[in-house]
């Protein structure tokens, strides 16, 4: 499974570059975070990771942690967009999102094997 999610992460990266580094079309953004995430190769890799674990994370789980996953989506979205053009801040989000997520995938695989 961490062979998995290591290739999808890489396929990603490799298919990344420039202004659609991110996991969402720079060319269309509009919000200063999105904005502050395309003008920096280090914020657009953490939303390739953060999107690709929220994928992975999102099909491996049972619907109603599927829900709760989504639901905690939409805050972090939330959070991000309020730090603007904050580029430690929108980091902060994204690390503390991506742990977030790895623990979910943590705890699949702790069931395992897989």
């Amino acid at each position: 499974m961490k062979r998995v999610l290591a290739l999808g992460l890489l396929g990603l990266a490799l298919s990344a570059s420039g202004a659609s580094a991110a996991s969402f079309n720079c060319k269309a953004a509009k919000a200063p975070d999105e904005k502050a995430i395309c003008d920096s190769m280090v914020l657009s890799d953490l939303d390739v990771k953060m999107a690709t674990l929220f994928d992975v994370a999102t099909h491996l789980v049972a619907m109603g942690q599927r829900g709760a996953l989504q639901d905690q989506q939409v805050e972090f979205l939330k959070a991000r967009a309020a730090c603007k053009f904050n580029k430690v801040c929108i980091n902060n989000a994204y690390e503390a999102r991506i742990t977030a997520l790895q623990a979910v995938l943590q705890s699949i695989y702790s069931r395992g094997p897989f």
